[in-house]
C-alpha cells in the first residue's frame, strides 16, 4: 500500500479539471492575443476564468492577474511595491515562505529597504502587538504575512492585520497559496492590497496561479515583453492552465464545506491515532487551535533513526515532508521550525491532507511509524 500525505506540497489533479483542460490542449489552441476566431475563443475562456476568480474573492475581474504560480506572484507584489510605491520599510515574519523572505532580503541587500521581522508568540502565531510597534516606529511600511503557514499550518487573523495596515497606511500583502480554495474570502470586508495563489494547491494544474492587486494601488509590470494581462505581465498566457485553475476553484466553491468537514475529520483522526500509539508525541504550531485543517506538523520523540525518518517512510510508501530545526550536512533544516524554537533533537514530519485522503492511508502511515519506533499498534 501507499499513502500520499504531502498535499501541502501539491495536490492530485481533479478529473473534472483535466476534462475542462483537454479541449484547450487540442481543439481550442488559438493564441489568446490573436484577433481571429481561434484567438477570440481562447481569450473568452481566459476572461471567464478571471471572472470565476474575481467572484470567489468578491473583487473586480480587472484586479486579477494570472501568473506562473505563487512564487512569481509573491515577487511581483513585493518588488513592484518597493519599486513603484515608495516603500522603504518592510515587515515580515521569520517563518514566511522563502519566496517572500528571500525576495525581501534581496531588496534589503540592495539597500532598497529596511527589513523588520515581527516576533512570534509561543505557539507560533504572529505577535500583533509587536507588529503595531513596528508600524508605529517606521514610516509607511509594506507588510507581507502568509494566511496559513505552509509547514505548521498556523492561521493568521487577516482582518486584524488588515485593520492595522489601514490604521498605519501600510501596504498589506498576504500569501494565500495554502488557503485559496480551502476557505471563503470576501475582500470587500477584509482589505488587502495583494493576495496570491497557485492552482496545484487545490487540485488544479501546476505552473499557473494568480495575483490580486487592489485597484487602490498602481504598479508597473515585473515581467515585460508583451501586452498580455492588460499590459501587466508579458508572455503568452498558460491557456489550459488558467482554464484548469478556474475549474478547480469552481469545484472548491461548490463543495467547500463538505471538504472542510471531511479533511478536518482526517486530521483529527490522525492526531488521535498518533497520541494513542506514540508516547510523547507532540505537534508543532497551534495544531488543535487556529490552524489550517489540511496540515499537521508532528514532533516525534528523539531517536537514533531521526535523520532517516522521512527516508524510511518513503521506502514504506508514505509520502510526507519535514525535517529538523537544526543544520547538518546537506540538510539545512527548516527555518520555520527554527523560527518557533522547535527542539532540534526531535524529528518533525509534516503530514498534509486533501479530499482524496483516506483513513486507510492514515492507518497505514501510523503503522509504518510504529515499525520505525519498534512499537506495537494499540489503537
Amino acid at each position: 500500500m501507499q499513502a500520499y500525505l504531502d498535499n501541502a506540497a501539491t495536490t492530485p489533479l481533479d478529473k473534472e479539471v483535466l476534462e475542462a483542460m483537454l479541449p484547450y490542449m487540442t481543439e481550442h489552441f488559438g493564441n489568446p492575443s490573436s484577433i481571429h476566431g481561434f484567438g477570440r475563443k481562447t481569450r473568452s475562456a481566459i476572461e471567464q476564468a478571471r471572472k470565476t476568480v474575481a467572484n470567489y474573492l468578491h473583487v473586480s475581474p480587472s484586479e486579477i492577474f494570472f501568473t506562473s504560480g505563487g512564487t512569481e506572484a509573491n515577487n511581483m507584489a513585493i518588488q513592484c511595491s518597493i519599486f513603484d510605491l515608495g516603500i522603504t520599510h518592510a515587515i515580515t515574519s521569520p517563518i514566511e515562505h522563502h519566496a517572500v523572505v528571500h525576495t525581501l532580503e534581496a531588496m534589503e541587500k540592495r539597500g532598497l529597504i529596511k527589513l523588520s521581522f515581527v516576533k512570534l508568540l509561543a505557539d507560533g502565531h504572529i505577535d500583533l502587538a509587536h507588529l503595531e510597534e513596528l508600524l508605529t516606529a517606521n514610516e509607511r511600511s509594506f507588510i507581507s504575512l502568509m494566511h496559513a503557514n505552509n509547514e505548521i499550518g498556523n492561521l493568521l487573523n487577516l482582518k486584524a492585520v488588515s485593520e492595522l495596515a489601514e490604521k498605519h497606511k501600510a501596504i498589506f500583502h498576504t500569501d494565500t497559496v495554502q488557503t485559496i480554495g480551502h476557505y471563503g474570502f470576501n475582500l470587500q470586508e477584509t482589505k488587502v492590497h495583494f493576495l496570491n495563489s497557485a492552482a496545484h494547491k487545490f487540485h488544479g494544474p501546476k505552473g499557473v496561479g494568480f495575483l490580486y492587486v487592489n485597484s487602490d494601488v498602481s504598479i508597473t509590470p515585473l515581467i515585460h515583453g508583451g501586452s498580455q494581462e492588460r499590459n501587466m505581465r508579458g508572455g503568452t498566457e498558460n491557456l489550459y492552465g488558467i482554464v484548469g485553475l478556474a475549474k478547480a476553484l469552481e469545484i472548491c466553491m461548490r463543495e467547500m464545506q463538505e471538504h472542510i468537514d471531511y479533511v478536518q475529520g482526517i486530521k483529527t483522526y490522525m492526531i488521535e491515532k498518533l497520541e494513542a500509539n506514540i508516547p510523547d508525541v507532540q505537534f508543532n504550531g497551534d495544531a488543535k487551535g487556529k490552524s489550517l485543517y489540511t496540515v499537521l506538523n508532528v514532533s516525534f520523540p528523539p531517536t537514533s533513526k531521526a535523520e532517516m525518518l522521512l527516508f524510511s517512510l518513503d521506502i514504506a510508501g508514505v509520502a510526507a515532508s519535514g525535517g529538523s530545526a537544526c543544520s547538518s550536512g546537506t540538510e539545512i533544516g527548516s527555518h520555520v521550525l527554527r523560527g518557533i524554537n522547535a527542539n532540534p533533537d526531535r524529528p518533525s514530519v509534516r503530514f498534509s491532507f486533501s479530499k482524496f485522503t483516506t483513513k486507510a492511508e492514515i492507518d497505514y502511515a501510523v503503522a509504518q511509524l510504529m515499525k520505525i519506533y519498534e512499537l506495537e499498534l494499540v489503537a
